[in-house]
């Protein structure tokens, strides 16, 4: 075999070991992205500034579920983003006492920052209180979304 035959099955193979990473990863519900304290306070967790996502909505002029929000970061050329709206609007109809809010990622850079986004769509769950409960990247389903929300 020649070297440009074992360099193109090794670029298979690295793509195929990719695409079966996201395959296995993409949409599924991994905890959250706020920072541990070592000792936890309770009066810096209910401090304001410990709930950016919360302080986002807010900003919007939106307002969070009574029960649970589900903030989704999305980008306009993103084909993803659709199918997630569509399934999160569907969850947040069938539920009580749940919002579905879509922000744009690229119109709202310093949110994308401060919250630690770094692909769309990314999906936070908030719960009553606007503390983060759980995060999904890429598209979750129904199940995975009803599974997060049981956790709020």
């Amino acid at each position: 075999m020649t070297s440009g035959a074992w360099i193109a099955v090794g670029a298979v193979a690295l793509a195929l070991a990719f695409g079966l990473w996201r395959l296995v990863t993409d949409g599924r519900f991994r905890g959250t992205h706020v920072v541990r304290r070592s000792a936890p306070d309770a009066a810096v967790e209910d401090h304001p500034a410990s709930r950016p996502a919360a302080d986002l909505v807010a900003a919007l002029g939106e307002s969070l579920g009574e029960r649970a929000t589900l903030l989704q970061f999305s980008s306009a050329f993103c084909a993803p983003c659709r199918a997630t709206r569509r399934v999160l609007g569907d969850v947040a109809g069938i539920v009580d006492g749940v919002t579905h809010i879509e922000i744009d990622a690229e119109h709202h850079l310093e949110a994308t920052r401060v919250l630690g986004i770094l692909r769309t769509p990314t999906t936070v769950v908030l719960d009553a209180d606007g503390h983060e409960v759980t995060r999904a990247t890429g598209a979750p389903t129904r199940d995975q979304v009803l599974t997060a929300l049981a956790q709020a």
